[in-house]
């Protein structure tokens, strides 16, 4: 389809409709070119440029559109807009229609609530397109949680789910470890931040149990759970009979020493973790030094590592860099936020030199004064997706 077709369609809907033109979404359509797998960028914290938001009559305007129009298959990303759940009931119309093609929909931080999740896990179940829905810091609760985890158990399609920042309690989390028991299909799960009040941890209990037998889940994201090392245990427990996990997200927890040597023996027992995102805990120098052991062990394929914020001083951290000359599989490391002290900086400075560890897969940079050498903060990152 012609883009300036599309472009005219919508004015017309938003003319029927009685809705006002939103300049923004006239202009992405006007430069959106007729082609397959075409994803509308629509994201409402654009850097860019002033945007004006999209609220629930936009999306009806949209939805409209994106019905007659076919081109639009790969994404839809309506992130950091003002939609509620009256704007997810078009959504979810467009979802359930016989030739909708939509492979992605990003919702995130928009103003859905309970009813909102109710009806997209209520239109998922009947569709077969949408591959990825990312639904973080919509508050969508307990309740909420507790359709979409229903939904999976039908749902034999989506590969990709995002549910951080949801308010979601424990007897949600619980159910989705207990549902991906039997679902074969979803690749990268991220329940971060829920809100959990019990202090026995159950959850990772579940997810441990759900690890032995899950054989398709590839990412998964436990941030902000506040685990202890007693979580981390029952998690490795799980991990030990998981062949399939290659992405561990557990930053801003509450992991020390103790729980870092379970995950370390786990690195030497099954090297199947790829990634792994550790910062912001408090492993200290003893953790740094057991990942070392592990990172240095026969076997071990874990390429990315970040132990930022995490309380490390100059053993635990001279213990990393030497893992890395001994092991060439390890090619991102990320260590802002710890005690970088002299020793440190000359170890890491060395490896950046050297060509061992490249720039822009470290957060760290080398700069001397006076005869001392200096780390500085470089804003790189782990990836954010396998």
């Amino acid at each position: 389809m012609a883009s300036e077709n599309i472009s005219e369609f919508y004015s017309a809907v938003c003319a029927e409709h009685g809705t006002k033109i939103n300049p923004f979404i006239l202009d992405v359509l006007e430069n959106t070119v007729a082609a397959e797998n075409v994803t509308l960028k629509l994201a409402g914290n654009n850097r860019s440029r002033l945007v004006q938001r999209l609220d629930d009559r936009d999306i009806l305007a949209l939805s409209e559109c994106l019905k007659n129009y076919k081109c639009v298959t790969a994404g839809l990303d309506i992130s950091f807009n003002n939609l509620t759940d009256e704007g997810v009931r078009y959504l979810a119309d467009l979802l359930q229609e016989e030739s909708s093609a939509l492979n992605a929909m990003d919702l995130m931080f928009n103003n859905i609530q309970t009813d909102g999740a109710q009806v997209l896990a209520e239109s998922l179940q009947c569709n077969s397109t949408l591959l990825s829905l990312r639904l973080s810091g919509n508050k969508i609760e307990n309740r909420g949680a507790m359709h979409l985890a229903s939904m999976l158990q039908v749902n034999s399609s989506l590969e990709e789910l995002e549910l951080a920042a949801c308010d979601l309690a424990t007897q949600s989390v619980i159910a989705f470890a207990i549902v991906l028991k039997s679902n074969k299909t979803l690749r990268s799960v991220d329940i971060s931040r829920p809100l959990l009040f019990s202090h026995q941890e159950e959850w990772a209990v579940h997810f441990s149990d759900m690890l032995m037998v899950n054989s398709s889940l590839v990412e998964l994201h436990l941030g902000k759970m506040g685990m202890t090392d007693s979580g981390m245990e029952s998690l490795t427990e799980g991990l030990r009979h998981n062949h399939s996990l290659r992405y561990l997200d557990i930053r801003c927890n509450r992991v020390t020493r103790d729980g870092v040597l379970h995950l370390a023996k786990l690195l030497k027992e099954n090297p199947t973790l790829e990634i792994i995102d550790l910062s912001s805990n408090r492993i200290e120098d003893d953790g740094a030094v057991y990942l070392s052991e592990a990172i240095t062990s026969p076997g071990c394929i874990l390429k990315e590592l970040s132990v930022s914020s995490n309380n490390i001083k100059t053993e635990g951290l001279l213990s990393l860099a030497q893992a890395m000359k001994l092991n060439t599989v390890l090619s991102h490391i990320y260590i802002w936020g710890n005690h970088l002290e002299e020793s440190v900086c000359q170890a890491f400075r060395e490896l950046i030199a050297s060509g061992r560890l490249p720039p822009q897969q470290t957060d760290v940079c080398a700069y001397e004064v006076d005869g001392h050498v200096f780390l500085a903060e470089v804003f790189n990152s782990l990836r954010k997706h396998y």
